[in-house]
């Protein structure tokens, strides 16, 4: 693991990619810090050794190409100078020559931030150029933004091949990456994996790629339905995506010859209109009415589900079993939460990724409890399918 922990930055001007896409109100308030407390021990530690800390993020999706207000990325500088306790150079100009300026004038111990990397339309191109004008700012290179790992950006893997010899993951890639390799290379058995969320197409790499690994799948929320369907019940008004019934029928019959216990919903709470409000009706067996809709895992699934959990010793979780969002459809999600805190204490490692998940977790109030909370939806899900991600892959090469 070509990491920082070992290696003494004193006196060196360290670029490092950040993920700090944080979620902000109308107002330009952060209203959830995570990404950027995840950040702080790397940066904390480059710090401490002396160096020299030039931070590159991204926000949003620019579309002009070029400054855009409501995308700076001054509201998180700020932010950042209030939690470190420290001035955080920050300025908007995209120009390099002013920004060389800034950054050669950095003493060891300060620190700034670039605007918004994105508002160069070549960041997202991969585009050697631009990669070159940000490697000559530093004299090392640290990749600590494992949510943005799966692109092949400028800032985020290109820039890389500029440092053959001082290029290192973060300890939030660092985390990140022993964490995903002990899932999917030695995990204890019996090993299980909670797939939910509303559609089976975003996760069928995922699912394949799991079923060598696992003992236990179990399917939740949304794209259960279509799983539902293919085996012939009533699904009512329920998502259901009608082209991958076939799809789900071949994974069923894979899990077979894999000796994978497979489980879906037993029972299901069905509303009458997508709402908090609506008319809740309570339909075993999964057979839900024409007019109503699946919302969320009824009682006797989520027993199942949890019976599953506690007897495992390794657990993955990617996707609601429910609409989680209204408190009403809610159990089922709360429950997985629940029960994976359980086996949690039992011993069990425990790895929760995906955006909704981690909400869901979160809003469960069992997020302490877990052994590893991934940081990266997008970037989780792709090494779960077993693809090779940008991000690493530059650092590793």
């Amino acid at each position: 693991m070509k990491g920082i922990r070992e290696v003494n930055f004193t006196g060196k001007k360290v670029l490092v990619r950040v993920d700090f896409n944080v979620p902000m109100d109308e107002n330009k308030n952060v209203t959830d810090d995570t990404r950027i407390q995840e950040a702080l021990p790397t940066i904390k530690k480059l710090l401490s050794d002396g160096a020299s800390v030039i931070l590159m993020a991204h926000f949003g999706r620019p579309k002009k190409g070029g400054f855009e207000a409501e995308l700076s990325l001054q509201p998180v500088a700020e932010y950042l100078s209030k939690i470190l306790g420290q001035n955080v150079v920050f300025t908007q100009s995209l120009d390099f020559t002013e920004i060389k300026a800034l950054a050669d004038g950095l003493k060891q111990g300060e620190i700034m931030m670039l605007e918004n990397i994105r508002f160069y339309p070549e960041e997202t191109k991969g585009d050697v150029q631009l990669a070159e004008k940000l490697a000559a700012l530093g004299d090392c290179y640290v990749n600590d933004a494992f949510g943005a790992a799966h692109r092949e950006h400028s800032s985020t893997a290109t820039i890389a091949r500029f440092f053959p010899q001082s290029k290192y993951f973060g300890l939030l890639m660092e985390h990140e990456i022993v964490n995903l390799k002990k899932l999917m290379t030695s995990p204890t058995k019996p090993f299980t994996a909670i797939i939910g969320g509303s559609k089976i197409s975003s996760k069928i790499d995922v699912i394949k790629n799991l079923l060598p690994l696992v003992d236990n799948l179990i399917i939740g929320g949304g794209m259960s339905y279509t799983f539902a369907k293919a085996n012939g019940k009533s699904i009512g008004k329920s998502i259901c995506e009608d082209d991958k019934l076939q799809v789900a029928l071949d994974l069923q019959e894979e899990a077979k010859k894999q000796g994978v216990n497979l489980y879906l919903p037993v029972d299901i709470l069905a509303g009458d209109a997508f709402s908090n409000d609506c008319n809740i009706k309570y339909c075993p067996e999964v057979n839900i009415p024409d007019e109503l809709e699946g919302m969320d895992a009824g009682e006797k699934t989520r027993e199942l589900f949890g019976k599953v959990i506690l007897e495992s010793k390794t657990i993955l979780w990617n996707g609601p079993v429910g609409v989680f969002e209204f408190e009403n459809f809610a159990g089922g999600t709360n429950s997985i939460a629940k029960y994976i805190a359980e086996a949690t204490d039992k011993g069990a490692f425990a790895a929760v990724g995906g955006g909704d998940s981690v909400s869901a977790i979160k809003k469960s109030g069992f997020a302490d409890k877990i052994s590893y909370i991934s940081t990266g939806g997008g970037a989780m899900l792709e090494y779960l399918e077993g693809k090779v991600l940008p991000g690493i892959k530059a650092i590793l090469d």
